[in-house]
């Protein structure tokens, strides 16, 4: 059974079953109505947003409302000129290119991405040195949708080249409250809304966070509560989880002992920060840093990263 809520998915289809985010709904219902009643492509669009807040999804809810089918690749797929080209001659009329962490597209590739989605060609080179000729290939009008959790990174070209750019951010707990709700239906979970709201709680305002301990604290509920999921059997399965009602789980309070107590509130680089965590640079910056810095709980500076007085006080309460 628990294999089976397992395979279950929980993502939302469309816009209506889309929670959070209201602003941006807003402004795709107006994008994919225009876009229908012209008949003319959706514009080029650009989703950024730090990881689990459900840019993927919104690009499949985009696809599903506009009738489309759509392509998923990432920025580090695309090595080759080569890889670029095989997709997107594949693809058909008012189609939809999804490129996830397209900050991190290989800068050949990019430029070759120019004029497929401004002028939607392409030109392939053929054979080498004086021999070689630029054989023109025509492409269907189709949508690329970028997403990166690093918008600060696209090269300026790139960038002015996105029609549509959509900013997602944390979720506030009532709508992660309405998520876990949701998935609990779809899951087949018994589960309170005080329950629930436990887990938007701990959930760094991100739905995937919040999904992932919905099913973890089923579990802690099959073995100590028959399988209900209350407030309190939620409090105390994500204790068990080492999670508390911030979001913070062992990593972030290791993080934030380290700026607090090891280094006295001083400035602490990123490579510092890295070594004695144990994590990459990446991780640290994409998965780590994004919510405390939204909590007010670190601040970046010009020589390194800093508790707040919050992280301070917030910490002499763990």
């Amino acid at each position: 059974m628990a294999e089976e809520k397992q395979s279950i998915s929980v993502r939302p289809q469309s816009l209506d079953e889309y929670i959070g985010q209201e602003n941006i709904k807003k402004q795709v219902k107006v994008f994919i109505q225009a876009s229908k009643r012209t008949g003319k492509p959706l514009d080029h669009t650009l989703i950024t947003g730090p990881p689990g807040l459900g840019k993927t999804t919104l690009a499949q809810v985009i696809a599903n409302e506009l009738g489309k089918e759509i392509v998923f690749t990432s920025g580090t797929a695309l090595e080759k000129k080569g890889d670029l080209a095989g997709i997107l001659s594949s693809l058909q009329e008012g189609d939809i290119l999804f490129i996830d962490e397209i900050h991190r597209l290989n800068p050949a590739v990019e430029e070759m991405l120019y004029p497929a989605i401004e002028d939607f060609h392409l030109d392939i080179v053929i054979g080498k040195g004086t021999t070689a000729k630029t054989v023109r290939l025509n492409l269907p009008q189709f949508t690329l949708i970028g997403a990166t959790t690093k918008a600060g990174m696209l090269t300026q070209p790139l960038l002015s080249r996105f029609g549509i750019i959509l900013n997602m951010d944390f979720y506030d707990i009532k709508s992660l409250t309405q998520i876990v709700i949701r998935s609990a239906s779809i899951l087949g979970i018994q589960i309170t809304p005080e329950g629930a709201e436990e887990i938007a709680k701990s959930s760094r305002g991100t739905p995937r966070i919040a999904n992932r301990l919905l099913r973890r604290v089923y579990d802690y509920a099959v073995i100590h509560n028959n399988g209900i999921v209350d407030k309190e059997t939620s409090r105390k399965a994500l204790a068990f989880l080492g999670i508390d009602s911030n979001g913070l789980d062992q990593i972030d309070r290791k993080y934030l002992s380290l700026l607090v107590n090891t280094y006295s509130g001083k400035p602490v680089g990123l490579n510092t920060l890295s070594s004695a965590l144990g994590e990459t640079k990446r991780t640290i910056e994409e998965v780590i840093e994004p919510y405390l810095i939204q909590q007010g709980l670190v601040k970046k500076t010009p020589r390194g990263r800093v508790a707040t007085d919050k992280a301070i006080k917030l910490f002499g309460e763990l």
